[in-house]
């Protein structure tokens, strides 16, 4: 009882400072209930302040193994057996004690899902250079790089290990804070220079990741370009995305080679329709394709959003394209089209493929494309893989209610762990075959963690597409393959109502569905092992995207 008025007047006299952060002292053993109850209390009713747990970094192999259970095997487990007393509170985060030895690189890499806020280096944990200085190891170093990029303070902690050459203070300090002015230099100095040299050796952020800062692990609801006519900001964003535009443009290329021979590209022309024109930057990509390769074009300018059809007709009369491109302000699936096309083109994709009903759009389009016609793109993939991300999961739980956590999101993934490496969903083919008329779709994926991972928490899932626009022409996201720097599209990320706590080396088994109704498409998705959740999303009763 005494400890526990103590704690709570030193963290009262903490927050009375109006400190960011007070530091924890690490649980003993991960039987820590009452230590986090009382800290749960205190979470209760504090203020802004976080509460840091210094937790040390230590996973042992597993063949070294201790039967005797007070020897702590991974500290992850403490950690988060504390988090879960404590309902995964937000200000709760984590200190982490950097120590001389690390585990694995997968163990390692869960912790950047988890609410880190510092990384505690003590001086034990350096090594000497040469010339006598302080260093760290590689491996040290590609960690501290890493909590660099995700915003990770770090503390030097520790006696001065080190005994410096002589004459050498005013070397490392660049004689701006020698003791030559009398004021007595830290002991622990040459460690903080040698930190600030790896942060000052790390590369720039590139223009594009630069650019994109603002959007990480920033939640997003998914565009429904269908039910909502986009505005002329969303087109102007999508339409800088050069790198997107030049694989259409390939595409084109090749199709319209394969179509007509060279020997004939003066005599006949291709019958082209951009469906879901927008703006008009598919058809700028097709009739630049069309010079290139020296081919005739006719092409058709399907687009649903009457605003956008008023930026289209000026940019056709700008560009002096009126014998060549008619426009239809016109939902592809009720047009009635004078003629059929040989070459489709659309750009109807989301960030898991067909989150946008690209099929059922396309299905409508159809239609009007010869039996031999080529869609582009002629095929899309989405794909899944588990995910800790703590800040994800409390962003999400701040609305206190099951909608929220049955919707998936649009978001610049940051601050994850990746947990096991990423399996096609499903799969969509244009112009799609008559055997295959329906575009419901039911997947069931296992996933293996790998056993050096240690056990994991998963908050939910990270999806993203891979499209083949024509042959060997392709765009998408996933992490593996994807295309570089193109900014249209981030991840998606679906939820967990609760994380699902997955031990080393088990599997993790989750099933996907997408369901068609008639006004709608939504997608239902469910763990079913290490433990059951609820089926999500039943009915498309949370998130649906409008017919």
């Amino acid at each position: 009882m005494d400890s526990e008025t103590t704690l709570k007047q030193e963290i009262a006299w903490a927050s009375h400072l109006s400190l960011q952060a007070c530091l924890l002292p690490t649980p003993k053993g991960t039987s820590c209930a009452n230590y986090a109850r009382c800290v749960n209390q205190i979470l209760q009713g504090l203020n802004n302040m976080q509460l840091w747990l210094r937790i040390p970094l230590l996973k042992t192999d597993d063949d070294s193994t201790d039967l005797d259970s007070n020897n702590l095997v991974d500290s992850w487990e403490l950690w988060n057996s504390f988090r879960m007393l404590c309902e995964h509170h937000s200000q709760l985060s984590i200190a982490l004690d950097v120590l001389s030895s690390l585990p694995s690189a997968n163990s390692l890499g869960r912790w950047f899902g988890e609410s880190v806020r510092a990384a505690i280096i003590n001086t034990d944990s350096f090594l000497t250079n040469a010339r006598g200085y302080p260093c760290l190891s590689k491996r040290h170093q590609k960690l501290i790089t890493g909590f660099f990029n995700h915003a990770i303070q770090i503390v030097i902690s520790g006696k001065q290990v080190h005994s410096l050459p002589k004459g050498s203070t005013d070397l490392a300090s660049n004689h701006n804070d020698s003791s030559s002015d009398g004021v007595q230099r830290h002991p622990l100095r040459p460690y903080l220079d040698y930190v600030g040299y790896l942060y000052q050796k790390m590369d720039p952020l590139p223009e594009q990741e630069r650019f994109e800062l603002g959007y990480r692990d920033f939640l997003q609801s998914p565009l429904q370009p269908l039910m909502d006519n986009l505005e002329a900001q969303t087109y102007e964003t999508f339409e800088k995305d050069a790198v997107k535009y030049i694989q259409y443009q390939r595409a084109v290329c090749k199709a319209l080679q394969d179509r007509v021979p060279d020997e004939k590209a003066s005599m006949i022309t291709t019958v082209l329709m951009v469906v879901g024109a927008g703006r008009g930057p598919l058809v700028r990509a097709s009739l630049q394709a069309a010079e290139e390769t020296g081919r005739k074009l006719k092409v058709f300018a399907v687009e649903k959003n009457p605003n956008a059809v008023v930026t289209l007709h000026s940019l056709v009369k700008l560009e002096g394209w009126e014998s060549i491109v008619t426009i239809v302000s016109c939902d592809m699936r009720h047009w009635d089209a004078p003629e059929k096309a040989d070459i489709l083109v659309s750009e109807l994709l989301g960030s898991f493929g067909d989150n946008e009903l690209s099929p059922e759009c396309l299905d409508g389009a159809q239609r009007f494309l010869k039996d031999d016609g080529i869609s582009i793109p002629s095929s899309y993939t989405s794909f899944i893989q588990p995910v800790t991300a703590s800040k994800l999961y409390n962003d999400v739980k701040l609305h206190k209610d099951v909608v929220h956590f049955e919707t998936a999101y649009v978001v610049k993934l940051h601050n994850v762990a990746r947990l096991a490496p990423t399996q096609p969903v499903f799969t969509f083919t244009h112009p799609n075959q008559p055997t295959m008329k329906s575009n419901q779709r039911y997947k069931k994926l296992q996933f293996e963690i790998p056993s050096d991972t240690g056990s994991a928490m998963v908050h939910g899932f990270a999806g993203y597409f891979d499209a083949t626009l024509y042959k060997d022409v392709h765009l998408g996201i996933e992490p593996s393959t994807a295309t570089p720097n193109m900014f249209s599209w981030f991840a998606i990320f679906f939820p967990l109502r609760t994380p699902v706590f997955v031990h080393a080396g088990s599997s993790l088994e989750v099933h996907f569905w997408r369901c068609c109704g008639p006004s709608k498409v939504w997608y239902e998705w469910g763990v079913t092992s290490p433990c059951p959740s609820p089926i999500h999303n039943s009915n498309g009763r949370s998130y649906w995207v409008g017919l």
